[in-house]
Parts: structure tokens; C-alpha cells; sequence
């Protein structure tokens, strides 16, 4: 899957077009994890968008339940 097949996927679901790189990160994350997309497709996109400047929030880590060591 390449990032225009995930756009277009993201605006059949949500029925508006985004740029956002971080937005289409969240979904590609959610797509994975409801087994849309397989393990080499997610890999993939998480690298071209982030190739693109997308990034995980700072305070993503804040909220998490796993404690860092």
C-alpha cells in the first residue's frame, strides 16, 4: 500500500481528504491493528510517512500505562 491508496482509503471511511501526515499515521495504525493492512504494507507507510515529518505526539508517552525503565 502506498500513501495515495491510504488517502484514498482514509476518505471512503471518513469521507473527507486529508494531507495530514499524522492523521493518516493514526489511521495506518488503526488499519493494522483491525488486520487491513498486514505487517509489510504497515512498515511501509509508517516509514514513507514519516519520511514525510510525521511523528508521535510528545505527549503520547506521558499517558501511556507501560512505565519507561
Amino acid at each position: 500500500m502506498v500513501i495515495r491508496s491510504l488517502k484514498s482509503k482514509f476518505n471512503q471511511s471518513r469521507d473527507y481528504n486529508t494531507d495530514d501526515v499524522n492523521a493518516l499515521l493514526d489511521f495506518a495504525k488503526k488499519a493494522y491493528i483491525h488486520n487491513e493492512i498486514d505487517i509489510k504494507e504497515y512498515r511501509l507507510v509508517v516509514r514513507e510517512l514519516e519520511a514525510q515529518g510525521a511523528m508521535i505526539p510528545d505527549d503520547f508517552n506521558e499517558d501511556s500505562l507501560i512505565e519507561n525503565a
